[in-house]
């Protein structure tokens, strides 16, 4: 039967080699989870700081268009712009840039009102990282004096302080009422 006994010789090898080596990787394996931690708190933070920026900027840029600005498109949206407006109608679709959206969207429901569409009350804004959402009630009178309302929910994907995409949710109905009923205002020569 062999003893279950290490030699005492062996066992100062044994102690020498491995106990050093077992007892330098505790800290190694520590110092690497520190330092996962660490960075994975830095991107976090970097993450936050981004989203804070791009929802300060979206904040802004609603809070000049209350006041009476009139440059909310042109100031916070990049002129390559991809804007969605989701649902079915003539006006529900994708417009690929600054100018296909204003041209196509924007213009032939401006004309026809008397005073532009302001946002009355902003509900919501949310942001995490690039994307903000933005939910927010918006109000104006229409050429024929009666007036127009609507809720949003606008969800931009920013670059570089700008909204490179676009997803817009709203009742295409009032909308479209707007547009069916008013007729475009005739050009002066």
């Amino acid at each position: 039967m062999q003893s279950a006994i290490v030699p005492r010789r062996s066992a100062r090898l044994w102690h020498r080699a491995i106990v050093p080596l077992i007892v330098g990787l505790i800290p190694l394996s520590m110092t690497q989870t520190l330092h996962a931690e660490s960075t994975n708190a830095r991107a976090v933070s970097m993450e936050t700081q981004r989203a804070e920026h791009n929802r300060a900027r979206v904040v802004e840029a609603f809070d000049a268009w209350a006041k009476g600005g009139n440059r909310f498109f042109d100031d916070l949206l990049s002129p390559s712009v991809r804007w969605t407006i989701r649902g079915s109608g003539p006006y529900a679709g994708t417009y690929v840039g600054l100018e296909d959206f204003v041209t196509r969207a924007v213009r032939p429901f401006s004309s026809r009102l008397s005073t532009p569409v302001r946002p009355v009350a902003v509900h919501h804004v949310f942001a995490q990282g690039d994307d903000v959402a933005v939910h927010w009630d918006g109000e104006a009178r229409a050429r024929d004096g009666r007036p127009y309302r609507n809720s949003y929910v606008w969800i931009f994907r920013m670059e570089d302080g700008r909204v490179s995409e676009a997803t817009a949710f709203l009742d295409l109905v009032p909308y479209e009422d707007v547009i069916r009923r008013v007729p475009l205002p005739t050009l002066s020569p």
